[in-house]
């Protein structure tokens, strides 16, 4: 898949140019494969580039059964695996 070929499997990079006294840093996006390097260069200006790492990524999971496994659950006060002990 080449650069800017749009797949929903993708993920979408923030890059923003290096700070220049002459010329506003710019922000943009860019949408590359996991295996590729990232940018040297902004694809409009040609101004050196680093990648800027936001935020994070959370894994939210749903347990299913209710208040069932609510009450089972590991914690200080409900340790059934010895974790707490």
């Amino acid at each position: 898949m080449t650069r800017g070929t749009m797949s929903k499997d993708m993920p979408t990079y923030l890059y923003e140019t290096l700070p220049d006294a002459s010329v506003p840093a710019r922000r943009f996006e860019m949408r590359q494969n996991f295996g590729e390097p990232p940018l040297a260069a902004d694809p409009v200006t040609g101004a050196p580039v680093r990648r800027v790492i936001s935020g994070g990524l959370g894994i939210v999971s749903k347990r299913s059964g209710g208040d069932e496994d609510a009450a089972g659950a590991c914690g200080p006060e409900s340790c059934t695996c010895g974790h707490f002990d």
